[in-house]
């Protein structure tokens, strides 16, 4: 079915087809083509919790929980049955996507807080589990973690970490698919029941919608998407390990979505981008860059609670003026102007 050009499927395609064009300037810079890859990565992972958090309702901290399990599992697969990466990345999203209905099960039968301190324990636990015991017999390495992941390879040839251009363009290609799903279901009638149980779930009800199965579904396509990008990760980086299960990625990723705007499709995307530059260029700063960044987001809850999105989409669509002049004036003050008057 093809998909109507809206402006935000609009603002998608054009971002992606600068991208498209920005490795024929940059290619020899390896550092920032990283960023740029790391950008895809992230892009579809704040997506997809922007789809379930923003969209949906539901509260949920388990969103790199089921990033990493997609990664371990790729991982393992491709190591012990010798599976190529391009099997070994579904696979991992089915397994992140399992997993996610296994969590979501329970969860879904709490409400508010409780289902995002449910799935923060999840995120709590993994690497616990991914260091045990049972967590070395199913190859995760324990606390050393997985030192050799198979790269990726097409037609015989296998990509290296000193040319990344076949990276990016892979890293593209899977995280349009993964962006256009998202952007399909948020336009689609799984996308009208999710924003009618978030914002009138007795009344959705009473209409025949069955919350739980809906709740159900998006925890199991979340996990999904960010499982599959979770496994592109870990044969790009090479490596895998617990420390990514640490707060300061879970603390940029919230950035991402507060920059973006929750519910605002694609500005959890923009957020990515504009967060893992924003990161990149802190890293000089050591510990002061996490304290930087929760200065921003407190900042941006403040006077920007809806995100970059508030500029790009706006909802009652003034003009760039009115949009200042209404920052300079609230409405309480620009009344009682024109009353002076």
């Amino acid at each position: 079915m093809i998909m109507k050009l809206t402006k935000d499927l609009k603002v998608l395609l054009l971002i992606y087809l600068i991208l498209l064009l920005v490795p024929i300037f940059v290619h020899t810079d390896l550092y920032l083509m990283n960023i740029l890859i790391m950008c895809l990565i992230w892009s579809v992972v704040a997506a997809s919790w922007d789809l379930i958090m923003g969209f949906s309702g539901i509260f949920t901290f388990g969103q790199i929980a089921f990033f990493v399990i997609g990664a371990y599992s790729s991982a393992i697969l491709t190591q012990t049955f010798d599976l190529s990466p391009w099997l070994g990345m579904p696979f991992g999203g089915v397994v992140a996507g399992l997993t996610g209905l296994l969590v979501g099960l329970p969860c879904l039968r709490l409400k508010g807080a409780y289902v995002a301190l449910v799935t923060f324990a999840v995120h709590m636990i993994l690497a616990p589990l991914l260091k045990s015991d049972l967590g070395r017999a199913l190859g995760t390495g324990g606390s050393q973690g997985i030192l050799t992941i198979k790269p990726m390879h097409f037609w015989g040839y296998s990509f290296s970490s000193m040319e990344p251009l076949p990276w990016f363009y892979t890293a593209l290609f899977i995280s349009l698919l993964c962006l256009l799903a998202v952007y399909r279901i948020i336009h689609s009638n799984w996308g009208l029941a999710f924003t009618a149980i978030r914002d009138a779930e007795p009344f959705a009800k009473s209409l025949g919608i069955n919350g739980f199965k809906y709740k159900l579904v998006v925890f199991g396509i979340t996990s999904f998407l960010t499982g599959i990008i979770g496994g592109f990760y870990a044969h790009y980086v090479g490596v895998l390990s617990t420390r990514i299960l640490g707060l300061n990625l879970f603390l940029i990723l919230m950035v991402m979505l507060v920059i973006g705007g929750l519910g605002r499709f694609p500005g959890a995307v923009i957020g990515a981008y504009l967060a893992t530059f924003l990161s990149e260029w802190l890293r000089p700063m050591g510990n002061y860059r996490m304290l930087i960044f929760g200065g921003l987001v407190v900042l941006l809850v403040v006077y920007m609670p809806q995100g970059i999105a508030e500029i790009l989409f706006p909802q009652d669509k003034p003009g760039p003026l009115e949009r200042i002049r209404r920052r300079v004036f609230p409405k309480e003050r620009r009344a009682s102007l024109s009353n002076d008057s």
